[in-house]
């Protein structure tokens, strides 16, 4: 339970990364972070696996590139959601949720070698 709540603390502290870095991602303060992260999660584990199930021809095709357009419709989605989170366009979401991907692994890494069990 501990793991889960640091990693989406952590999450939510990646979101800001984002939109410090890149500008057409923003984010309004750390609780909007929070919220935005929890709902990326749940999109993420209940939207993203149906949407790749549908879309598996187009990604086949692609060689998996594909999948990156879903990860960028996931955080566009999860923007039209939310007051606190705002992304300019699809191609800002796209940067956005490749950024957001990247310090995802890292903390996934760090916390698997943080609480090995």
């Amino acid at each position: 339970m501990v793991k889960i709540l640091i990693r989406w603390l952590l999450l939510a502290a990646a979101l800001l990364l984002v939109a410090h870095l890149y500008s057409g991602v923003s984010v309004t303060s750390f609780t909007s972070a929070m919220i935005a992260a929890l709902v990326l999660g749940l999109l993420n584990a209940l939207l993203r696996p149906l949407l790749v199930l549908l879309t598996l021809p187009v990604t086949v095709l692609t060689l998996g590139l594909f999948l990156f357009v879903i990860n960028a419709l996931m955080f566009y989605f999860a923007a039209s959601l939310l007051s606190g989170l705002a992304v300019a366009s699809f191609g800002a979401a796209l940067i956005g949720s490749l950024i957001y991907s990247l310090c995802g692994m890292v903390i996934d890494a760090a916390l698997e070698r943080l609480f090995k069990s």
